[in-house]
C-alpha cells in the first residue's frame, strides 16, 4: 500500500539549516557512529541512517515510510529488487487455478518465529482473517484486500499445517505482487489475545500493542533481523535473527551480517558530515551534495549508485472536500469553490516553474512528474505516448483564471468572482530541514496574484490534519510507489483510506455531512478496478494510462518532480544491489540477507 514519506522536500534526510550548523559540529562528536562502532568493532555490522525514530513497532500499524518492516517481516513472497519479479518467500511455492480464482500457497518446512516458536498455516490464517481483514483494525493493507466491484475480502482457508488456501471473489491480476509479497505475516501465539481483548474504549487492544515503549526484545518477528535495541532520539539496533529461514547454497545460515545500527539522524548535515568520517556505511545522497561526494569517491573508498527516477511523487494537492462537521465546513466554502474549480487547478500547474526547481534544489539531477504512476514502473504514460503536461506558463495561467472568471485588482492581485482575494495556506512538513521547494512555490504563484501563506508543520500533526480532521487547505507532499499501480488503490479507491484529496472519514472518526464523489473521482475508482481484475498485460497498461490521462486532466495531484535516486556505500559492503522501485529503507537492504561485510575492501 501506498504510505506517506516522512520527510517531503527533495533533500529528504540531507538539509539542515544554516543557524544549526555551528550546533551540529559541536554535537557530531558526541553522536557519530563512528564512536558506537569502535565498541563492537569485532561484530560484522553496519551502521546506517534513519530519519526520523518509529512512530510504532506494529507492522499492520505502520504508516509511514521509512519504518522498520523492512528488517523484521516478511511475506508469503518477495519481490526481487532488480529482476522486479515476484520469488517465492516464507512459502517455498504456490499454485493458481485456471480461472485465477484460487491460490494455494505451500510453506516451508521448519519455519519459525524469533522466539523459536514454529511458524505455520494458522499464522497466516490469522494475519489475514483476524488482523488485515479485520474491520476493527484499520490498516493501509485493508484496501488493498477489498477485491473488486464488491470490494469482497478474499477467503482464507487453512488445508493443513503447512497450506493456505485464498479463494478470490473475481480474478485479481496483482495479487501475488501486492497482497503475496506486499503483506506480512503477525504471530498468532503473541498477538491472539490483543486482538480479542477490548479496551476501556471498547477498541481492540491489539491498536495499542507493540508501540514504541514496548520492551524490543519482546517483538517477535519472522524477517532476516529481530529489534534488540530502541534509544529514542539516537538509534535502534537489529540483531540476527537465529530462526530465520533463509541459507545459501553452503548451507551456511543468513543474514550474514550480525547487527545493523540504524542511527536517527534527523539533520542531513549530519548525516553528510557523518558518512565522510566514517560513521556511517551508507547514505542515500542529496543532489546539492552530489558534487561534493563525487570528489571524494576514491579517497573515501565508497562507490556511489545511481538507480535511475526515484519511484515516489511528490505534489501540490489542494482539499477537495466539501464536507462539513456538526454543520461547520472542513474548508472555507470561498476558498472551497476555488479549489473545486479545474481551471484553477490547471492554472496552479501551469505556474509552476518546476524546471527551476529541478535545476536549482536539485541541480539537474532529476525529471519533471507528470503523472501518479512511478516512472520506474511498466504501467507509467510518458508525456511522449500522450500524457498531458504542464509546461511553465505563467501567462497562459493568468488566462486560464481570467476565463473562468477570476479577475485582477489594481495591484495584480487575483480576486474570484465576487472579489474575494485569492490566498490560502500551503502545508508542509517541519522535520528539521530548510525548505526549498514550497517558498519557490509560493514565489511561483505570487507572480499570478495569488497569496500563498506557508505552515511548516510536526510530521504527527501533519498527518492528523490530512487523515483525521481534514482541516486543511492545500499540502506539500510525497508518497511511496512502485512498479504496481495497484499499491495505490487506497489512494484512488473513492473510500479508500489515503483518499487524501476528498477523504470519507474512517472507522472511528467523526461524520462528514454533504461529502460528495466528483464524476472523474468515480471513473478512476471504477478503472483500478478493472485493472485489477484484467489478466492481459497490454490491456492493463492501457487501462492504467486512462487513470493517469484522467488524473492529469482534473489535477487532484499537482505533480512536481522526480529526482534520481542516488546513493553512496562503503566499497566494505558487499552484495548491495540497490534499486529505485522501494521506499527506503528497502530500496537498499531489500536483499540485506546475502549483503556481507569485509573489511580488508
Amino acid at each position: 500500500m501506498i504510505r506517506i514519506i516522512t520527510r517531503v522536500n527533495i533533500f529528504r534526510r540531507l538539509r539542515l539549516p544554516a543557524i544549526l550548523a555551528v550546533v551540529a559540529a559541536l554535537v557530531i562528536t558526541a553522536c557519530n557512529p563512528a564512536n558506537f562502532r569502535s565498541s563492537a568493532a569485532q561484530v560484522s555490522q553496519l551502521v546506517l541512517a534513519a530519519s526520523t525514530d518509529p512512530k510504532t513497532f506494529n507492522y499492520a500499524l505502520i504508516q509511514e515510510s521509512p519504518n522498520v518492516s523492512s528488517f523484521t517481516y516478511e511475506g508469503l513472497a518477495t519481490s526481487n529488487g532488480i529482476t522486479k519479479e515476484i520469488e517465492p518467500g516464507l512459502a517455498e511455492s504456490w499454485e493458481m487455478s485456471e480461472d485465477s480464482l484460487r491460490y494455494v500457497f505451500t510453506l516451508r518446512s521448519g519455519l519459525k518465529w524469533s522466539d523459536g516458536k514454529p511458524l505455520t498455516a494458522d499464522d497466516v490464517i490469522f494475519s489475514f482473517n483476524d488482523i488485515y481483514m479485520n474491520k476493527r483494525i484499520p490498516t493501509y493493507n485493508q484496501d488493498g484486500l477489498k477485491i473488486g466491484v464488491s470490494k469482497a475480502f478474499p477467503e482464507v482457508r487453512k488445508l493443513d499445517d503447512r497450506r493456505v488456501e485464498f479463494v478470490l471473489p473475481e480474478p485479481y491480476a496483482p495479487f501475488l505482487r501486492t497482497i503475496a509479497a506486499g503483506i506480512a505475516i503477525m504471530p498468532e501465539h503473541v498477538l491472539r489475545k490483543t486482538v480479542e481483548t477490548n479496551q476501556s474504549n471498547g477498541r481492540p487492544e491489539f491498536l495499542s500493542t507493540w508501540g514504541v515503549g514496548t520492551d524490543p526484545k519482546k517483538i517477535i518477528v519472522n524477517g532476516p533481523y529481530t529489534i534488540d535495541s530502541y534509544t529514542p532520539n539516537e538509534r535502534i539496533i537489529f540483531r540476527r535473527n537465529p530462526y530465520y529461514w533463509r541459507k545459501d547454497a553452503q548451507g551456511n545460515q543468513q543474514p550474514y551480517i550480525e547487527r545493523i545500527v540504524w542511527q536517527i539522524v534527523e539533520s542531513g548535515e549530519t548525516a553528510l558530515m557523518q558518512f565522510r568520517s566514517g560513521g556511517l556505511d551508507f547514505i542515500e545522497i542529496a543532489s546539492r551534495n552530489f558534487r561534493l561526494l563525487k570528489r571524494e569517491e576514491k579517497k573515501g573508498n565508497f562507490t556511489i549508485y545511481n538507480a535511475g527516477p526515484d519511484s515516489g511523487t511528490t505534489f501540490l494537492t489542494f482539499n477537495l472536500n466539501k464536507g462539513s462537521r456538526k454543520g461547520k465546513p472542513l474548508v472555507d466554502p470561498i476558498k472551497s469553490r476555488w479549489f473545486n474549480n479545474v481551471a484553477f487547478r490547471q492554472a496552479v500547474a501551469y505556474a509552476l516553474d518546476r524546471q527551476a526547481i529541478i535545476n536549482n534544489t536539485l541541480r539537474g539531477l532529476g525529471k519533471t512528474q507528470n503523472s501518479p504512476v512511478s516512472v520506474p514502473s511498466p504501467y507509467f504514460l510518458s508525456p511522449e505516448e500522450g500524457l498531458k503536461v504542464y509546461d511553465y506558463n505563467p501567462q497562459k495561467a493568468k488566462e486560464i483564471l481570467l476565463k473562468a472568471g477570476f479577475k485582477y485588482n489594481s495591484n495584480d492581485q487575483l480576486l474570484d468572482a465576487e472579489g474575494n482575494r485569492v490566498r490560502f495556506t500551503l502545508m508542509g512538513s517541519a522535520g528539521s530541514s530548510r525548505p526549498t521547494v514550497t517558498p519557490k512555490i509560493q514565489q511561483d504563484l505570487g507572480k499570478i496574484g495569488i497569496r500563498v501563506d506557508l505552515q511548516y508543520l510536526d510530521f504527527g500533526v501533519l498527518g492528523d490534519k490530512i487523515s483525521n480532521t481534514l482541516d486543511w487547505e492545500c499540502w506539500y507532499g510525497a508518497i511511496t510507489g512502485g512498479i504496481e499501480p495497484a499499491n495505490g488503490y487506497n489512494v484512488w479507491a473513492v473510500d479508500g483510506n489515503f483518499h487524501v484529496f476528498n477523504q470519507k472519514p474512517q472507522a472511528g472518526q467523526a461524520p462528514i455531512e454533504g461529502w460528495e464523489v466528483s464524476d472523474w473521482e468515480n471513473k478512476i475508482h471504477q478503472l483500478y478496478i478493472q485493472g485489477g481484475k484484467e489478466s492481459d498485460e497490454a490491456k492493463r497498461k492501457a487501462i492504467y494510462a486512462q487513470t493517469q490521462q484522467i488524473s492529469q486532466e482534473n489535477l487532484p495531484f499537482i505533480h512536481l518532480f522526480n529526482p534520481l535516486a542516488l546513493a553512496a556505500a562503503r566499497n566494505t559492503i558487499e552484495n548491495l544491489k540497490y534499486t529505485s522501485i522501494f521506499p527506503a529503507p528497502a530500496n537498499y537492504i531489500w536483499n540485506i540477507y546475502e549483503m556481507k561485510v569485509n573489511k580488508d575492501k
